[in-house]
């Protein structure tokens, strides 16, 4: 049996960190992939490492998607990814960008199962103050910069994409499961969802 994997693509305040929660809840075999980083900001979801042990992870090729942003650099260590699975996990994985989504289809063979969560410009800025975010304008850069993302691209890499800010979080994450359990489908339009 192929084993599943979930990679939730979405800007920030999309709500990932609220729907991973909400599907480990429902189901314990859903599991929050920790990202490598290096830098300053939000350490809840991360597993800090030092410049010099993000080169080593480097050389020895364990780096899947590596990211920079906000003067961090994030990470996805192929080891961590197998550890889940080999324990009986669903790895869920937070992307930004098209590029770490072509990337790490193209190098971990799991039955990925692609989630576009969105939520409009507006409710990015309210989200990012509501939750004291000290650098709000940089989450609506990103924001702006997963909007180009999408538009730039004709293909249809999402088998569900979900307005967070009209679901709550435990439809979405009953939705995500039911589209995890029928197995990855045929790409979904993102153009209604992101308008």
């Amino acid at each position: 049996m192929t084993s599943k994997g979930v990679i939730l693509y979405g800007p920030p305040t999309s709500g990932k960190d609220t729907v991973t929660a909400e599907l480990a809840r429902q189901d314990d075999r859903y599991a929050l992939l920790p990202k490598l980083k290096t830098g300053t900001g939000r350490s809840t979801g991360y597993r800090h490492v030092s410049p010099t042990e993000l080169e080593t992870l480097r050389r020895a090729g364990r780096l899947v998607v590596e990211t920079h942003r906000y003067g961090n650099v994030y990470a996805i260590d192929h080891h961590d990814i197998a550890a889940l699975v080999d324990d009986g996990r669903i790895p869920v994985v937070h992307i930004g960008n098209l590029a770490d989504l072509e990337r790490l289809h193209n190098t971990v063979p799991l039955a990925w199962t692609n989630v576009l969560l969105w939520v409009s410009r507006e409710v990015c800025a309210d989200r990012s103050r509501h939750r004291g975010d000290a650098d709000t304008p940089s989450r609506l850069q990103a924001w702006d910069e997963t909007l180009h993302d999408l538009q730039s691209t004709d293909a249809q890499p999402f088998n569900l994409a979900i307005r967070t800010d009209q679901a709550e979080p435990a439809e979405t994450a009953r939705r995500i499961a039911a589209a995890v359990a029928a197995g990855p489908g045929p790409g979904v339009p993102v153009l209604p969802v992101i308008t």
